[in-house]
């Protein structure tokens, strides 16, 4: 083949389909940033699944350059199951919209869609542009009418802006959560003119940084507009037999409200029930890419659809929709991407058309601590590649700068000397024979046009778990937090951070000021009712007594619950002294300060065969802290099951056995015990 992976061969129209072959480790991703950079329209890559997505997203955004990386995009799914009855996180909604409005721009780029998101209908396209609002400062804006046009969008009035789709209003202040923003904004109005827009931490409040404009889409995939809900109901009652009213999302729905599970009675909220799909999102020139075994995985996730849709059709209270409203068949799918210019990739191909790249099974190098040259292996490699491709490259890719940094002492430490590199591209770019950069791979690439192989961790230190976590770390305890209605049952026992225990009674609509809202009801000692609105459901806690049947309920106003505060805070004011006192007389004696040889640990750490949790994570690195530190170590482990207090256990120990200190570990015997003690 004369094609170099820098140049992979592309359609020139929907009549052509490219085919590649041979593309293994991640040179996949690297031929596909490589065909994007290639073309002016967005490229559609279908995956299998969400990991697959997720991975190649990484992969592709490490070939394609810093430039290049807010191009590289997941169109994320709604994480429900098919038919469930809960409704998607704001902020999930929030990115889908913003990426299909982006879509509607046509700009260049790789969009990716596990093929299981792809075959979920969507609103028509209309829908968002007919709903989306651009405010910039200087622009005059009435008040009321801004109010009852964010309504119509979905956007929920709250008394403080906390998540995507949130707006309030306080003077001249106008706070909104704008969908597909990443920031919450505060509106200041002089008169009836914007004299300034600025972002603000939804947490603190506090305002941060001034923004010259902004675009606000719909807050949700459907409309609630009088005439929105008046066709639903029209479209309801032509579905379905039976009371409409005696349904709860025809009822809630008929009110104005969104109950949780309504994305699935998508096509109601349109006339005709036109709904579209991801396709008609995209540009004429776009490109699809299927990626391997999507047919199959499309497949497996239809008959899903279609066994959910069996289990629960029966429900008169809460009817389905036919399959075939809600998603797209197989068939659909495939024909579909007939309309495009299309590249399909096989593992391996008998098709003599299918273009076969130069590349090869990336392979293990490890890294043998326990030898007298750790880095034999890797020097080896090195030198082959060197000599066998005339002139073959290396780059090495650690996961984070603080893995690179330990990396490259390593390295030096044995005698090699690799040149550190911003990027990819910046390496390609160069001359030097052995390079070293930080980037998400989760699989290396031998590539022999040009020769360069990319090695990452795994090839070093073993195959590791990369579950890259996209939910973001929170300061608060989130144990006993309550973040959706739908975790409490009527009699439930709660507590209120400012009146204490009461019993939950379920969700009333109340009238104040006007303004029609939904209000927990707290039930406490004596009969005594507490309203608490929707939007301060982050001043209620679990009870976690017990007996929750027989929890003590608090008197509103007796000052009972102030009293058992107090209470408590002197018990632990009284428990802080004597801990100080403890800590300042072990902080004046001296203990045995452990050494860490960086190269062996990471060999050993690269052996558990998972992620670490962020919690998990922060242990280890206390408790490895503690023992580096020449102050006697006085720390406790404990968790439930899945804690990972065996991991943190064995960490500890391969630092006390490596500074020559004997231990007893007690661990199950599991094949992670006997991997690392074996």
């Amino acid at each position: 083949m004369t094609d170099s992976p820098f140049q992979p061969p592309l359609p020139k129209d929907s009549s052509r389909r490219a085919h590649w072959r041979r593309l293994y480790g991640s040179s996949k991703s690297l031929a596909i940033a490589e065909a994007s950079k290639r073309t002016e329209h967005c490229l559609l890559l279908i995956t299998a699944d969400n990991l697959s997505a997720n991975r190649l997203a990484h992969e592709i955004r490490f070939y394609a350059g810093q430039d290049y990386q807010s191009k590289v995009k997941v169109f994320p799914g709604w994480e429900t199951l098919p038919y469930d009855q809960f409704s998607p996180y704001q902020d999930i909604v929030s990115e889908r919209l913003s990426i299909l409005s982006d879509l509607r721009q046509s700009s260049q780029g790789v969009l990716i869609v596990p093929v299981a998101t792809l075959m979920h209908r969507l609103p028509p396209a209309d829908y968002i542009e007919a709903n989306s609002m651009h405010l910039k400062t200087g622009d005059v804006l009435d008040r009321d009418d801004y109010r009852r046009r964010l309504e119509n969008c979905g956007y929920q009035y709250v008394s403080q802006v906390m998540e995507h789709g949130d707006f309030t209003v306080r003077g001249s202040l106008l706070d909104i959560y704008p969908m597909g923003s990443r920031q919450a904004l505060r509106i200041d109005l002089l008169d009836d003119e914007i004299d300034s827009i600025r972002s603000f931490d939804a947490e603190t409040q506090r305002s941060v940084d001034a923004v010259d404009e902004i675009n606000m889409l719909p807050a949700r995939e459907f409309p609630l507009t009088e005439e929105s809900i008046r066709i639903f109901r029209t479209n309801w009652r032509s579905r379905f037999e039976g009371k409409a009213m005696n349904c709860p999302v025809y009822e809630d729905v008929s009110q104005g409200l969104a109950p949780a599970g309504v994305e699935y009675y998508l096509p109601l909220f349109f006339t005709d029930s036109r709904t579209q799909t991801l396709f008609d999102y995209l540009d004429q020139q776009s490109m699809v890419i299927l990626d391997e075994d999507v047919e199959a995985a499309a497949e497996h996730f239809w008959l899903d659809i279609n066994e959910r849709y069996e289990q629960a059709r029966h429900d008169v209270e809460h009817p389905l929709l036919d399959p075939c409203e809600m998603f797209l068949q197989t068939a659909e799918v495939f024909q579909f991407c007939k309309g495009f210019r299309g590249i399909s990739i096989h593992p391996v191909s008998d098709d003599h058309k299918a273009s076969e790249f130069h590349t090869a099974v990336p392979v293990q190098i490890p890294v043998d601590a326990r030898a007298a040259e750790p880095l034999a292996i890797v020097k080896r490699f090195i030198q082959n590649w060197s000599v066998e491709q005339q002139q073959g490259r290396v780059l090495f890719v650690a996961e984070s700068s603080g893995r690179r940094e330990t990396l490259l002492e390593m390295f030096r430490k044995h005698a090699l000397q690799p040149r550190l590199f911003n990027s990819w591209t910046e390496f390609v770019a160069s001359t030097d024979t052995v390079g070293l950069t930080v980037g998400s791979l989760d699989h290396g690439a031998q590539l022999f046009d040009p020769p360069i192989a990319v090695v990452c961790e795994s090839q070093l230190f073993g195959e590791k778990a990369m579950q890259r976590r996209l939910r973001k770390r929170s300061n608060r305890d989130t144990e006993n937090i309550i973040r959706n209605l739908t975790e409490l049952s009527v009699g439930a026992p709660v507590v209120h951070e400012e009146h204490g225990v009461g019993r939950y009674l379920g969700l009333v609509t109340m009238d104040v000021g006007d303004m029609e809202n939904e209000y927990l009801q707290l039930e406490y000692a004596d009969g005594d009712k507490l309203y608490v609105p929707v939007a301060s459901l982050q001043l209620i806690s679990r009870f976690t007594g017990v007996d929750p049947e027989r929890a003590p309920l608090h008197k509103l106003g007796s000052g009972q619950w102030d009293k058992a505060r107090r209470k408590a805070a002197k018990r632990a004011f009284d428990v802080a002294a004597e801990l100080l006192e403890i800590y300042a007389r072990r902080a004046a004696r001296k203990g045995y300060a452990h050494q860490r040889d960086e190269v062996a640990y990471a060999a050993f750490a690269q052996g558990f065969p998972f992620e670490e949790t962020p919690d998990q994570e922060d242990c280890i690195n206390a408790v490895l802290s503690d023992m580096c530190a020449d102050t006697p170590m006085d720390r406790l482990v404990c968790g439930d099951v899945g804690f990972g207090k065996t991991e943190v256990a064995m960490r500890a120990a391969f630092l006390a056995i490596n500074n020559g200190k004997q231990v007893a570990v007690l661990v199950p015997t599991t094949l992670l015990a006997q991997q690392h003690f074996n």
